[in-house]
């Protein structure tokens, strides 16, 4: 062996080695952006992800020719000028042991890597480790925004509850004298000898004492004050029967009238009078919404657990910052003279006695459907009464 040659067997492994090293340095570049970037509160799930992406091509063997993409439900997130290419390395994203997605390498063309591999095998280890990474965050993304998510819904319950006791209080210490003022209403309108403007003045005392008893009543059955009696019910039975009821007021409206009950549908053990009310209430509140006409179409089905009805309209819809409003009592979009705001909020305190669940579905500029799940658990069936 020359010195010429032992020099050059000496220095080929040296630069292997550098060349290792310079590739586990941009590796761990990698991992290092891609902590921090999960780590960044105030950045969005998208924002992270196309942050990430940037930092792939970098960390491998020929960063010049490198692209790469990050698919997560459907959506992808890919470098500029993205490109697929035959050579291309992949890892699955998997949250919950479920395909979400992949992480994914290209090389768009193979020119100057003939007889060359493409992808070292420590690359498949840093694919498969950046897919982990990524899995995880997501993972702690959706686990912040469920507990955001419930904390809004327990602070919405509180502050329902908080309503409703003030309610019942309220509805309570205006019952006594609302009732004198209309028993003494009542006993002076007996009398022969009251003048004729009297008797119409006091008729329409009479009137309204009778319309705020009527508001202490559904205040009552908000609070969820009072134990009424239940049985079995049949929901396509009160909806065949209030649709005819409200089938003149809606010809006239302009609203055309639809149904799609589920055969068989199971009964649900419940006040028939209370669900009744439901129904009612978000018929008349689907109408007020549509001024214009439309359409109103209620929907029923069931499975093994729950019975449901949707009601579905074609209004104005309710614009997403009024949603965790619309069930609050007095609270009302509509105009003064089209009701007093206890609809919603006597129907959700209707169906959460019944054990049961109402939601709206935000359709702005094509209506609003309002969801209730009544649940099928068996319940002891007492005789029905009247609150």
């Amino acid at each position: 062996m020359t010195p010429e040659q032992g020099r050059k067997s000496v220095r080929g492994p040296a630069a292997v080695s550098q060349a290792n090293l310079r590739e586990r340095v941009k590796e761990l570049t990698c991992l290092y952006g891609i902590a921090q970037i999960a780590s960044t509160f105030d950045l969005s799930l998208k924002s992270k992800l196309a942050a990430i992406v940037r930092l792939l091509p970098p960390a491998w063997q020929y960063p010049e020719r490198a692209c790469a993409r990050i698919t997560i439900d459907g959506q992808a997130f890919p470098t500029p000028n993205f490109r697929e290419g035959a050579c291309r390395q992949t890892a699955n994203i998997c949250i919950a042991e479920k395909k979400r997605g992949a992480v994914e390498i290209h090389y768009p063309d193979d020119r100057g890597m003939i007889g060359k591999a493409p992808f070292l095998t420590e690359e498949q280890h840093l694919i498969d480790n950046i897919a982990g990474q990524i899995s995880l965050m997501i993972e702690h993304e959706e686990a912040r925004t469920a507990k955001a998510e419930l904390q809004k819904q327990l602070i919405k319950a509180d502050r329902l509850a908080a309503i409703g006791q003030l309610a019942a209080g309220v509805a309570h210490e205006l019952n006594e004298p609302l009732n004198a003022i209309l028993g003494f209403a009542q006993l002076t309108q007996k009398s022969p000898e009251l003048p004729a403007q009297a008797r119409k003045d006091i008729e329409r005392i009479t009137n309204a004492a009778l319309h705020a008893r009527n508001i202490i009543r559904e205040l009552l059955i908000f609070a969820r004050q009072g134990k009424p009696g239940s049985t079995q019910v049949n929901l396509n039975q009160i909806i065949m029967e209030d649709l005819n009821l409200f089938a003149p007021l809606c010809e006239k409206a302009g609203v055309e009238l639809r149904r799609i009950v589920a055969p068989d549908l199971p009964e649900i053990t419940a006040n028939k009078s209370q669900i009744r009310q439901v129904i009612s209430n978000l018929i008349v509140n689907a109408l007020q919404a549509m001024p214009g006409g439309g359409i109103l179409m209620l929907q029923t089905s069931f499975d093994a657990t729950s019975v449901r009805l949707r009601v579905d309209d074609t209004g104005i819809g309710i614009k997403d910052e009024l949603k965790d409003s619309i069930f609050l009592p007095f609270f009302s979009t509509k105009d003064v003279d089209q009701g007093t705001g206890l609809g919603l909020s006597v129907a959700h305190g209707i169906v959460s006695s019944h054990g049961g669940e109402i939601c709206i579905e935000n359709k702005t500029g094509k209506g609003a459907c309002f969801c209730v799940t009544f649940p099928r658990h068996p319940e002891t069936v007492t005789r029905e009464e009247s609150l």
